[in-house]
């Protein structure tokens, strides 16, 4: 098995042993992380939905994400994924997102390619991280699903704190 694979199989297990269900919000990953979700037999347990919003339209028209913010901050920042994901859990229980550069163009001054910021929670709590990563466009995409899962199992296994 993947690493990915892996990973989902214990974050299924530990969002039904605590009957919660998964909303993803998704940029540059456009649908990889639903993808590999249900890509999960059984996923319909736990899997609620899958937002792709790709253009900042899409992320206020279907997550609610603030003009103001992506004005002030564009959609590439932690404020961005902070709304992302607060969202999209109205939807569900527990949620990712993800917004970044994954190349080979699309850099600017302070974000280069690479740069993702992932972010998961709930609509009460967020938490958001930024990455750099290497590698071609699909490398990128490929490390943001990876941590994006791992960055879930750890909120839904913290909340038991």
């Amino acid at each position: 098995m993947s690493a990915i694979s892996d990973l989902l199989q214990t974050l299924a297990t530990e969002l039904l042993a605590r009957n919660l269900k998964l909303v993803t919000a998704e940029s540059c990953t456009g649908g990889m992380i639903a993808a590999a979700c249900t890509d999960l037999a059984g996923s319909s347990q736990w899997f609620e939905c899958g937002f792709v919003t790709y253009s900042n339209t899409a992320k206020q028209r279907d997550l609610g994400v603030p003009a103001e913010i992506l004005n002030a901050h564009g959609a590439v920042s932690e404020a961005t994924v902070k709304a992302m994901v607060a969202g999209a859990a109205r939807f569900g229980d527990v949620s990712i997102a993800v917004s970044g550069i994954a190349g080979p163009g699309g850099a600017v001054a302070g974000k280069p390619v690479g740069t993702v910021w992932i972010g998961c929670g709930s609509e009460a709590a967020q938490r958001v991280n930024l990455f750099q990563f290497d590698g071609d466009r699909d490398a990128v995409r490929q490390q943001s699903v990876a941590k994006a899962l791992e960055m879930l199992l750890g909120f839904v296994n913290d909340c038991d704190q």
